[in-house]
């Protein structure tokens, strides 16, 4: 029999934190698990002084009653209008009367124009709810290295312990969505689909361009 190669590449899947994901969660493979909330922007410049301080305040309030932590996660995409100029030229060839068609073909041109000038991005704000059911420890800086060069080890996590963790989750995630909401900050938590996508659109950032996800509810596991 041949020998195995002890010095084979390691996947690097096996680096990565996540379990899995399933209705609207994500399990980690230290058995921790997480929530995400897409959080809309306020216009903070375009406030009054007033109001600028009511924010701060309730900005302060809500991070003072925070008993967890929680990660803020800012992401600057390019902005893809492919599918949107697809649409308006359906619409173009749709239009039967002639000054709308013209129009029509004007405005897709100017906005080829206007993106041909520069990159225009697009951000998006998430906000990362976790639960340590062992309480969040707090690792030091060389204990965290070891374990980013290391292959994750994973914790399987049964059904009855995932839904009662989830309850935990849902006490904070009521918490964090009541204390964005008092800035005028709306969130959605994001679902399985949702979640699937942002991380795919994260890791493969090219890919995801020109090959889609498909819908989940369409998959068909043939046992």
């Amino acid at each position: 029999m041949a020998k195995k190669n002890s010095n084979a590449p390691v996947s690097t899947q096996q680096y990565l934190d996540i379990a899995e994901i399933k209705d609207g969660t994500i399990v980690m493979k230290d058995g921790t698990i997480r929530a995400i909330f897409l959080a809309s922007s306020i216009n903070f410049a375009l406030k009054s002084e007033d109001e600028q301080n009511a924010v701060i305040g309730s900005y302060v309030r809500f991070l003072n009653n925070l008993s967890f932590t929680l990660q803020i996660v800012i992401q600057s995409r390019e902005l893809n209008i492919e599918n949107y100029l697809i649409y308006l030229k359906e619409k173009e060839k749709e239009q039967t009367n002639k000054l709308l068609k013209l129009q029509t073909a004007e405005y897709i041109d100017y906005i080829q124009e206007l993106t041909s000038l520069g990159q225009i991005m697009n951000k998006r704000f998430y906000v990362v709810v976790p639960y340590d059911p062992l309480t969040d420890k707090h690792k030091g800086f060389f204990d965290s290295l070891k374990e980013a060069l290391r292959p994750a080890s994973s914790i399987v996590l049964k059904d009855k312990a995932f839904r009662r963790y989830q309850k935990s989750l849902d006490l904070r995630l009521e918490s964090v969505e009541t204390g964005l909401v008092s800035l005028g900050v709306s969130v959605e938590r994001l679902n399985t689909q949702e979640l699937i996508e942002l991380f795919y659109n994260t890791y493969n950032p090219e890919t995801a361009k020109n090959q889609k996800l498909v819908d989940i509810k369409k998959l068909r596991v043939d046992l």
